[in-house]
């Protein structure tokens, strides 16, 4: 029995009790039960302060209604004892043959297990990275490509509709930069001092040549132009197949020239003359975000004429929210900090509701250390390390798995050396390693010629065993508090400890029998436990992105 079984359980009986005349509720029981683990076993499996929180309403005393309830729990099929504590808790204990139910329900639901509704009907679009695609992404982008696609993993795992979002910096004067570097170094000449300097450039240069040698004879402005189209092309396939190979993926790359392009800018000026929040002074048009708590009013269009970037960002917010979605997701760079109180007051502006549909997450700062120096500069862009780079440093499943285990707002410094190694006090070995060996037991098992057979769950009755399902039963609570809360972070700490439960369990519960003995309904019972640690731990890892291997 999950939590969520009982908290549907205990609710049922609150409704009996409405429907009975036995308690007065005018609105009726609540839609959600909250369940939670005692954290003194001898508190019972489970407790609720349900009753706690009705009594005013329903005009009695806490304890009374909590004997009321008890009362109608103790009828239930699969509860053993309820007992009423302090004040009006209910601390409940489910049978072995309840609790041990679980490991079946986690084998049968398999990857679906841990999945919830909790945000069922919510799109959500996350948007995690900004570039310019004028380089290789680099150790500023590193954080957020594992952290928000785990988000992102997270949100469809508690039922959200979720489009993961790059925004491409494709417009302005750095794009004229990039072109005119890699129309330098194909003639052999210096780059101007305000281009990109990198020996990717040098590489760009000798592929778009190769590819188009004609282009070498097009007038200056032409070329200019073409050297800076085909470089784009070329540049934007590298990160996207370096995010790929990093196990990121994004569902939509968004063109900040199409905004403009597409009208789409003009169309958002639309949205916010019509609230009533534009202005003009001093030859230029302003928002006034300051009504709606800014510390200052923003410009929209300079006296040049000019759209400023925070036009863009509003008309790329009002398309995100045109095409459909109820929140949106902006997780930015710890320089990013002054961004939270102006894209708060642009969504305002926008008739949103600031506090639901737009959330700023700031990432702090990650650094990498190897051999003892922190690494900094990029042999191949020669300025900040590169995304590969980190990558080949210290791998995916290391890398991934480290950034989410923090919660982003903390800054971070990763030594290769202690993320990569392969003992017990690394997280990320542990919980692989713990999947490892629940996959050698079950391809033991096989070769024995032991399956899974039926499940007798009454005989999953020691105190390890139901510790180890009390911790399985937890996982999609965990998710969905995730979820809910965009820390990923949860993930990989549940994992930890559930790794932990799993190895105290196999010391002292043996799965497999020895020798000539023979198999029992208690050794496929303990089968079916592992076959349910092994599946929760692969769901677990794969919401982080990170593999589970069978064999290490």
């Amino acid at each position: 029995m999950t939590p969520e079984q009982l908290s549907h359980v205990v609710r049922a009986a609150l409704a009996a009790a409405v429907d009975a005349g036995e308690v007065d509720l005018p609105d009726g029981p609540p839609a959600d039960v909250t369940i939670e683990r005692p954290r003194n076993r001898d508190h019972g499996d489970y407790a609720t302060n349900v009753a706690m929180q009705l009594a005013k309403k329903a005009g009695t005393n806490p304890r009374a209604l909590a004997e009321l309830l008890g009362a109608r729990l103790r009828e239930v099929a699969g509860i053993e004892r309820v007992d009423v504590a302090g004040p009006g808790f209910l601390n409940i204990t489910v049978s072995a043959a309840a609790q041990g139910e679980l490991a079946r329900s986690i084998v049968e639901a398999g990857a679906g297990y841990g999945h919830t509704a909790t945000l069922r009907g919510v799109r959500i679009n996350v948007e995690f990275i900004s570039a310019n695609p004028t380089g290789p992404l680099h150790l500023g982008h590193v954080r957020w490509a594992a952290v928000g696609d785990a988000i992102a993993r997270v949100l469809e795992a508690a039922g959200a509709g979720v489009s993961r979002e790059f925004y491409v910096n494709d417009r302005g004067v750095q794009m004229d930069h990039f072109g005119a570097s890699i129309m330098a170094r194909a003639h052999g000449t210096e780059v101007p001092e305000n281009g990109y300097h990198g020996s990717y450039v040098t590489e760009l240069a000798q592929a778009i040549v190769a590819e188009r040698p004609e282009i070498l004879e097009l007038p200056h402005n032409e070329q200019l132009i073409a050297f800076r189209e085909e470089g784009y092309r070329l540049q934007l396939s590298e990160q996207q197949r370096q995010l790929e190979e990093f196990r990121t993926r994004f569902d939509v790359w968004f063109s900040e020239r199409s905004l403009h392009d597409s009208g789409q800018v003009e169309h958002g000026l639309d949205v916010l003359r019509k609230q009533g929040h534009l202005y003009e002074a001093d030859g230029a048009l302003w928002m006034r975000t300051t009504d709606v708590g800014d510390d200052k009013d923003r410009v929209l269009i300079k006296q040049d004429g000019s759209y400023t970037y925070f036009a863009s960002d509003t008309a790329y917010y009002v398309d995100k929210r045109e095409r459909g979605f109820d929140i949106c997701v902006y997780l930015l760079g710890a320089d990013h900090h002054g961004y939270i109180g102006r894209l708060k007051a642009m969504a305002a502006c926008t008739g949103d509701d600031p506090e639901y549909n737009i959330e700023i997450p700031i990432g702090q700062l990650v650094k990498i250390v190897q051999d003892g120096q922190e690494l900094r500069l990029s042999k191949r862009a020669g300025t900040m390390l590169t995304l590969g780079e980190v990558v080949d440093a210290a791998g995916v499943d290391a890398l991934r798995y480290s950034l989410c285990r923090y919660p982003v707002d903390s800054p971070l410094t990763l030594d290769v050396a202690q993320i990569t190694k392969q003992t017990s006090d690394n997280p990320v070995f542990y919980v692989q390693y713990a999947h490892a060996r629940l996959s050698s037991i079950r391809r033991n098992a096989a070769e024995l010629g032991i399956e899974l057979g039926d499940l007798r769950p009454e005989l999953l009755d020691h105190e390890r065993e139901s510790l180890l399902l009390a911790a399985l039963g937890e996982f999609p609570r965990v998710v969905a508090m995730a979820a809910e809360q965009r820390e990923p972070h949860r993930v990989a700490r549940y994992l930890e400890d559930t790794a932990s439960t799993f190895h105290k369990f196999y010391d002292v519960c043996r799965v497999l029998p020895m020798g000539d003995e023979p198999v029992s309904d208690a050794h496929r019972a303990r089968l079916w436990l592992v076959e349910a640690t092994r599946v929760v731990l692969a769901n677990g890892l794969a919401l982080l992105g990170v593999s589970a291997p069978e064999r290490m």
